[in-house]
């Protein structure tokens, strides 16, 4: 299998592992991902998922080998697979880091961009490089990262298809932390594990209206997130949560 799934201490690690082909995404890995993330959704064990890779690519994106390839009468072609997994991953209900280990191109910067925290390590690099094969994004490369980024620099990295530094990119608002190369993996999972300690439902709630939020007016967002909050005072979470500070204990979120 050229991605490893694996669960420590409720965060679940999804490892891209084509080392060989930059990880480059390949039709049996977008099905293998999207299926353990449907998964992952509904299980308590998995409270947070860290997206990685290996060697000296976290993605150089979809496989151009594959890309093009026309699928069966009626059934979804490559196209659809990448979408139905970038969508899932934008909008999954529990908190997703990308632990971002070398060069995350094209469809790799566009999995990065889906994940809600970056972590990159030191000699990560970051770029479209869709234009380098006269390939249009289709993730978000044009869609979202200027979301992301300031429009000049997301622009730069679209029509030149050149990869810039992490250090440029924690600069320009893309990547929350840099860190050396040998610290990426414990970090991410100790920023994981602290996602974990969280109400999941309180966490996922905040998620959804913070990816919503951009898209609407502000007085729209806030009726929202008043909204958002009277759905969340009906939890077990918000009661224990309450209860915990006045016993000066540490809360046990049950996720509902």
């Amino acid at each position: 299998m050229s991605v490893e799934f694996d669960v420590k201490n409720s965060v679940g690690w999804v490892t891209l592992a084509r080392p060989q082909a930059m990880n480059a995404l390949s039709r049996e890995m977008v099905d293998a991902m999207t299926g353990k993330l449907q998964a992952w959704r509904d299980d308590p064990a998995v409270r947070v998922v860290v997206v990685t890779g290996t060697g000296k690519a976290f993605s150089a994106g979809a496989d151009l080998k594959q890309a093009g390839a026309p699928a069966a009468p009626g059934e979804p072609d490559f196209l659809d697979a990448i979408v139905t997994f970038f969508n899932l991953l934008r909008a999954y209900p529990k908190p997703v880091i990308a632990a971002v280990n070398g060069m995350a191109l094209a469809g790799g910067l566009e999995t990065v961009m889906c994940c809600d925290i970056v972590l990159a390590a030191q000699s990560a690099r970051f770029g479209d490089a869709h234009s380098n094969f006269g390939v249009f994004p289709g993730g978000g490369g044009a869609a979202v990262l200027p979301r992301k980024a300031p429009a000049n620099v997301a622009k730069y990295l679209l029509f030149t298809g050149d990869a810039l530094p992490a250090e440029d990119m924690k600069t320009w608002g893309l990547v929350n932390e840099v860190v050396a190369d040998a610290e990426l993996t414990a970090r991410a999972q100790a920023l994981a594990e602290k996602l974990a300690k969280k109400s999941p439902v309180v966490l996922s709630r905040m998620k959804r209206v913070a990816n919503e939020a951009a898209d609407k007016s502000q007085a729209d967002a806030l009726r929202d997130e008043v909204l958002e909050l009277r759905n969340h005072q009906r939890s077990w979470d918000i009661q224990e949560g309450l209860r915990a500070f006045a016993e000066k204990r540490e809360p046990q979120f049950r996720g509902y």
